[in-house]
C-alpha cells in the first residue's frame, strides 16, 4: 500500500467510525515506533512521524547526546538520526490494521459506555451466550454482552457472586436481570481468557432490586405509584419478603401485588425460579410493622424498646417454629424488612410479665375466609379476592366493616 493511499484509508476510516483522525494517526505513530525498534534491532528507542499531508513515513533513533542525569540516571537530550527502511509502508499497513481494530473496540466500549451508564438498575432481558464455572456472559443485544459473576467467594474474595444458589442455566436460555455495574473504558478491566477483557456491563439475579422491578412488570399499581414498595429483605433463591403501601384510600396494596388467585406474584415467583415471596402490608406504627413481617405466623404481642430498637415477639406456642421459620430464617427476614431486632418468645416460656406499653394485643378475631381472603361479600354474592389483614377478617378495602 503506498503511503498516499494509507492516509487516504485512515481519513475515511476516521469519518466512518466517527473517531479522531489526528488521534489515529498518533497511535498508528506510537505502534510504529515499538515495531521497528524490535524490527531494526535498534539500540536506542524509535520515533515515527507521518507527514499528514503526503503520508509519507519516516523514522528516526534516538541517540543521547551529553551525559545522564546524575539523579534519574536518565537522557534529556537526544538526537534523531534516520533509520528509515525500504519497506516501511508495508509494516505500517500491517500496523494500522492491528491499531485500527484496538480503536474499534475502544470506540465500541465507549459506546456502550455512554449508552448503558445511566442505565444501573434498570431490568433487561438477554440470551445465555456461555457459561464458564466463574461467570455466565448474557447478550443483551446485537453487539452488546454482560457478565453475570458467579464466582467461588472463598477462592476469589475480590470478586462476586449474583447468581442463586438453586440455578444454572443453559445455552440460548432468556434471563432477566438487574444491571449493576457498568464498567468505563480505560479502566483496567478483568481479564476473561488471555488478553480479552470481560464484557462492560454486570448484571445481578440475587440483587433485591431486581423483585422490585420484576413487581413494576406484574403489578399495574406499582409502576403507576399508587401502590409503593417500602422494603425488601431477600435470601435469593430460597425466600424473600416486601412490605408494600398504597397510596390510594380505597386500593388494597397486598391484593394489588398478590393478584386474582395469586396470579400476578406468581408469575414473579416463576421467573425467581420458585423463590417462595410473601407480600405483607407496610405499617407506620412499627408494632404494627413488625407483627405483619412475621406473616404467615400469627402474633399474640409485640413490645417494643425505642431506644434499643428491640421488639419482643409473643406467640402462642403453636406458632413459635413458623414463627422463626426453618433455621431462623422467617424471623431473619422480617429483621431485615422492618430494619428492628425481634426477639422471638413463645407465651407459655415468656418469663415476666411485658408491660402492656407499645404493645399489641389480639383479641379473639374470627377466623378469615378460606385461603385467608377477606370475608367480604357484595350484594350480588360476589366474593372479595384481597387478602385479609393480619389479625382481620377484611382486607384494607373492607377493614371498616369490622366495626359494623
Amino acid at each position: 500500500m503506498a503511503s498516499s493511499e494509507l492516509i487516504e484509508a485512515l481519513q475515511a476510516l476516521a469519518h466512518e467510525r466517527k473517531l479522531d483522525e489526528f488521534y489515529l494517526i498518533e497511535r498508528l505513530e506510537a505502534s510504529l515506533a515499538k515495531s521497528y525498534q524490535h524490527i531494526l534491532d535498534l539500540e536506542w528507542d524509535a520515533r515515527v512521524t507521518i507527514e499528514r499531508s503526503s503520508g509519507r513515513i519516516y523514522v528516526y533513533e534516538l541517540v543521547p547526546v551529553g551525559e545522564p542525569d546524575p539523579e534519574t540516571g536518565e537522557y534529556t537530550a537526544f538526537e534523531e538520526r534516520d533509520v528509515t527502511p525500504a519497506d516501511v509502508s508495508r509494516t505500517a499497513a500491517q500496523n494500522a490494521k492491528s491499531v485500527i481494530a484496538s480503536l474499534v473496540r475502544e470506540a465500541g466500549r465507549q459506546s456502550i459506555f455512554e449508552e448503558f451508564s445511566g442505565r444501573v438498575g434498570d431490568l433487561v432481558t438477554g440470551t445465555v451466550l456461555q457459561g464458564t464455572p466463574d461467570f455466565t456472559i448474557i447478550k443483551i443485544r446485537d453487539g452488546v454482552e454482560a457478565e453475570l459473576p458467579h464466582y467461588d467467594l472463598k477462592r476469589s474474595p475480590n470478586e462476586r457472586n449474583e447468581r442463586p444458589a438453586n440455578e444454572h442455566y443453559r445455552h440460548n436460555q432468556r434471563l432477566k436481570t438487574l444491571i449493576i455495574e457498568v464498567r468505563a473504558p480505560g479502566t483496567d478491566a478483568p481479564k476473561m481468557r488471555g488478553d480479552q477483557a470481560r464484557p462492560p456491563i454486570v448484571v445481578s439475579r440475587t440483587h433485591p432490586d431486581l423483585i422490585r422491578r420484576l413487581f413494576e412488570i406484574e403489578v399495574p399499581e406499582i409502576y403507576d405509584g399508587m401502590v409503593e414498595i417500602k422494603s425488601i429483605a431477600r435470601e435469593p433463591g430460597a425466600r424473600s419478603k416486601i412490605a408494600v403501601a398504597s397510596r390510594e384510600a380505597n386500593l388494597d396494596p397486598v391484593g394489588a401485588c398478590v393478584g386474582p388467585k395469586g396470579s400476578r406474584v406468581r408469575m414473579v415467583v416463576e421467573e425467581l425460579r420458585n423463590e417462595r415471596i410473601d407480600v405483607i402490608q407496610w405499617d407506620e406504627n412499627p408494632i404494627v410493622y413488625v407483627s405483619n413481617a412475621l406473616s404467615p405466623a400469627r402474633v399474640t404481642r409485640v413490645s417494643i424498646d425505642e431506644e434499643t430498637h428491640y421488639a419482643t415477639v409473643i406467640v402462642p406456642d403453636e406458632q413459635l417454629s413458623l414463627a422463626i421459620g426453618k433455621e431462623g430464617q422467617n424471623a431473619r427476614l422480617a429483621a431485615r424488612l422492618t430494619g428492628w431486632h425481634i426477639d422471638i418468645k413463645s407465651a407459655s416460656f415468656a418469663g415476666e410479665p411485658i408491660s402492656t406499653d407499645n404493645m399489641l394485643i389480639d383479641e379473639e378475631v374470627p377466623a378469615t375466609d378460606e385461603d385467608g381472603l377477606c370475608a367480604y361479600v357484595s350484594e350480588d354474592g360476589v366474593h372479595c379476592r384481597n387478602h385479609a389483614r393480619p389479625g382481620s377478617r377484611y382486607c384494607g378495602v373492607h377493614a371498616g366493616l369490622e366495626k359494623e
